[in-house]
């Protein structure tokens, strides 16, 4: 309004027009004013438009990315149900390849050749049978997956496996409550007692679960068979007929039950003593022997294997080959024994052609001993194969001994004997030790570390043992090229030799 007044003020001042001139000027000025507000209002109508666009394109970004996150939920619930078929399917195809294998295996047997080819023709026909249920679950995975359904089959058909029927009487036997002890124990070297505490030990490390194919084998069977083929060294064709499964069945339970007890049963059985056990341990050393501060026996011994494909050289047993008059590979075992014929050190796996002086070299315990002072003040007895060092105790071993060197070496003789004697008792109860075992050179270890650590629940559970079943233990040994590595070690040496004689420590045999 302001404006308009202002314009008409202009005019009337200028007076060079007429009225009519004047009053349209005015009429013209009301004019745009009415103009202008009409502008302002479609300015005010082009923005409400641009926020409800801005909302609308807002709202469509929404819903895109809720679509998406649907899209990303179904594509991971196809691809768990893709997985979830495809390990169904891969442990069909193991079962029926396990299977298959066993047939094989048994069908070495047989001297039927009728029979053969009609059991290979089943055979082929299960794995032919195997292969279609295979495909079928497929399809019925991607039937799945491209519906979005639930992850079953929805087929509801019980699937039907091809096993081998075998009896299982011999096992069944052994579980009855009535089956006699002593039995017991001639097949599997240990109590009923003892027996059931390694399966409660190792019952969630190698308990399975029941499939749709086939039920699990029970704890108590797999430490079975593992156990009687440790104890017997039969052939696992004989494991095979004792418990009534597969052939390839038994190795693998053999070597599943064995990891399980280096992993659960090692770290609780075979340990190095604590301060109160090697304050035991020293004082029934003592009482053995007449010479203070041992803590353990040390031995090492070699167990035979097959000759190896690679680094055959490094096997060779060279002294057990001449003694024998037959070729020799073995690998070895350094233990450390206290009075009860318990192991509370092990080194295993080295080469049967290496010295027991190397092998002591290569083991924790020296690292510990040299490094650490883990063996300060104290003795671990040695053979003649063994260095005298600081922490290691040994006969002596040159020629011309006098009566004070032939009394010292007498009573490390019965320290000695402590750690063969644990030894022959080791192979004794495990008899797989005794001969080339099946077992491939990088599972040894672990049969090896599996055998001592039962070995040690037996001995602490008092197991007594038949006398029939002991092994004297022969290991040749090798005087190390540097024996004498201790000066002070010498000379505690020669003081404990002169209070054994001037004690009446020594005895007199060695006279």
């Amino acid at each position: 309004m302001k404006a308009a007044s202002a314009a008409v003020f202009r005019k009337g001042i200028d007076g060079d027009g007429d009225g009519d001139e004047e009053e349209e000027e005015v009429c013209n000025v009301f004019d745009g004013g009415e103009v202008e507000s009409q502008t302002t209002s479609k300015r005010s109508n082009d923005t409400k438009n641009l926020k409800g666009f801005f909302t609308s394109l807002l709202l469509m970004e929404e819903h895109e990315k809720q679509d998406q996150e649907a899209r990303n939920a179904a594509s991971r619930r196809e691809m768990s149900d893709f997985q979830s078929n495809y390990r169904k399917r891969a442990r069909t195809m193991s079962d029926y390849y396990s299977d298959l294998n066993d047939y094989y295996a048994d069908a070495e047997e047989s001297v039927d050749i009728s029979r053969k080819k009609s059991r290979v023709s089943r055979a082929v026909a299960s794995v032919s049978a195997a292969a279609t249920e295979c495909s079928e679950m497929e399809a019925e995975s991607v039937e799945v997956t491209g519906s979005g359904s639930g992850r079953g089959t929805g087929t509801g058909q019980q699937r039907r496996l091809w096993v081998k029927d075998r009896s299982r009487a011999w096992w069944e036997e052994c579980t009855r409550s009535d089956y006699p002890e002593e039995d017991f124990k001639r097949a599997f070297r240990m109590s009923k007692s003892t027996f059931e505490l390694i399966c409660e030990e190792l019952n969630s490390a190698v308990a399975k679960e029941d499939t749709a194919l086939r039920n699990a084998i029970p704890v108590r069977q797999r430490v079975a068979v593992c156990i009687w083929r440790l104890a017997t060294g039969e052939p696992l064709r004989l494991v095979s007929k004792k418990f009534g499964l597969g052939i390839s069945t038994c190795h693998k339970l053999v070597l599943e039950v064995c990891k399980a007890i280096k992993d659960v049963l090692m770290p609780k059985y075979l340990q190095w003593p604590d301060d109160e056990s090697l304050r035991n341990i020293r004082e029934r050393f003592e009482s053995i022997s007449g010479i203070p501060n041992i803590v353990g026996s040390m031995y090492t011994t070699h167990i035979p294997i097959i000759a190896p494909k690679i680094s055959v050289a490094a096997y060779f047993n060279k002294r057990h080959t001449e003694r024998n008059q037959k070729t020799s590979y073995s690998i070895t075992i350094q233990a450390v024994v206290n009075p009860k014929g318990v192991f509370t050190d092990l080194c295993i796996g080295w080469p049967g052609s290496m010295p027991d002086d190397q092998v002591l070299e290569k083991s924790l315990l020296y690292q510990r001993a040299n490094n650490g002072g883990l063996l300060k003040g104290l003795w671990v007895a040695g053979g003649p194969g063994h260095p005298l060092l600081d922490w290691v105790l040994v006969p002596y071993t040159q020629q011309n001994l006098t009566w004070t060197q032939h009394a010292f070496n007498e009573k490390m003789s019965d320290v000695q004997r402590v750690a063969k004697e644990a030894f022959g008792r080791l192979k004794g109860r495990w008899a797989c030790l005794q001969k080339r075992t099946e077992v491939k050179l990088q599972d040894l270890p672990t049969v090896l570390g599996a055998c001592c650590v039962l070995h040690n629940i037996c001995e602490m559970r008092d197991e007594k043992m038949d006398q029939e079943l002991m092994v004297d233990v022969v290991d040749d040994e090798v005087f190390p090229e540097n024996a004498l590595r201790s000066v002070n070690a010498m000379k505690a040496r020669d003081t404990i030799s002169h209070n054994l004689l001037h004690h009446g420590l020594a005895g007199t045999s060695f006279m």
